[in-house]
């Protein structure tokens, strides 16, 4: 393996430490090393303190790699294609139609760099339409075009940045702004190290707020042990994980799998997010959510089995 030196990559602008792939691609550190020793790609050379370093060619072959795995491959299948063969692909794609007038209105003002008149109108849709349909509907649907321009490549980093934290604080300030302090059942949300994403986290607790649960948020990557100490500590009545497309599919399953054998039989545990979207079966006293819809009916379900509670 060929070790950089800092000299060296002073001299060299194309070259990326480990966490600026995680952050700019969405694959985990830990995807992108199991990754190096499964498939032999990414081969990151090392500087001088052995650390990771990633070609601006890697780079942009892991973000044709996580856009087809969030359109369904399987990465094992992909991942020795070349980066031509990989856009191929992409480009093979029947073209998804436009987004609709609405979210493009809102696009649009990204992308023209109108900061003020973007968070506007994020704010008028918001107030339009009510918490829940605001994020099933708008934050949804802006996740779903912006996440597919950027990961093509359509839309810049900083665009992508200035979105997500805008979402973030709007969504923060209107779950605050909800009247009331919430019934059953007391919902735990967290994700486990590894999983940065908090965007869906937060679009769970809103929904799960504007339908009246309490929801106890402990921000990302949580290890399993505290999530088992806080549930006790919180009188939780149901743990919900958020596992989004950068982690895989085997690893969201076998950690939703470990907490269940943690926690007492009467707290249910449910999983969400992209990494479970194609999972056919979880451990027995898991619960999937592949959608909001499944969320309020497993909110609904925990309501009527509980009412004598």
């Amino acid at each position: 393996m060929t070790t950089i030196l800092d000299s060296e990559i002073d001299s060299q602008a194309a070259f990326y430490n480990i966490a600026a792939v995680e952050r700019d691609t969405g694959l985990s550190k830990d995807t992108l090393r199991v990754w190096e020793r499964r498939y032999g790609f990414p081969k990151p050379q090392r500087d001088q303190h052995d650390e990771r370093l990633y070609s601006l060619p890697d780079l942009e072959k892991l973000r044709l790699l996580r856009l087809l795995i969030d359109y369904g491959h399987r990465p094992g299948k992909i991942i020795n294609r070349s980066t031509a063969e990989l856009s191929q692909m992409i480009s093979a794609r029947t073209p998804e139609k436009s987004p609709p007038p609405e979210l493009a209105a809102i696009i649009d003002l990204l992308l023209q760099h109108d900061v003020e008149r973007f968070r506007n109108a994020l704010l008028q849709a918001l107030m339009k339409q009510g918490l829940l349909r605001f994020v099933t509907e708008t934050v949804a649907g802006l996740n779903h075009w912006i996440g597919e321009a950027w990961l093509a490549g359509r839309i810049a980093v900083f665009d992508e940045h200035l979105y997500s934290e805008h979402i973030q604080n709007i969504l923060r300030n209107a779950i605050i702004a909800q009247p009331g302090r919430g019934s059953g059942p007391r919902v735990l949300l967290t994700s486990l190290p590894g999983e940065k994403h908090r965007i869906g986290l937060l679009m769970v607790e809103a929904v799960l707020t504007a339908e009246g649960a309490a929801c106890v948020a402990l921000g990302t990557e949580t290890p399993i042990i505290d999530i088992k100490n806080a549930v006790p500590a919180y009188r939780v009545d149901v743990v919900a994980l958020s596992f989004s497309s950068a982690i895989t599919q085997t690893a969201a399953l076998a950690g939703l799998a470990e907490l269940r054998t943690l926690l007492p039989a009467a707290v249910e545990v449910w999983g969400g997010g992209g990494a479970l979207a194609r999972a056919r079966k979880a451990a027995p006293g898991v619960l999937l959510l592949r959608s909001f819809d499944d969320l309020r009916y497993a909110l609904e379900r925990w309501r009527v089995e509980n009412a004598q509670r």
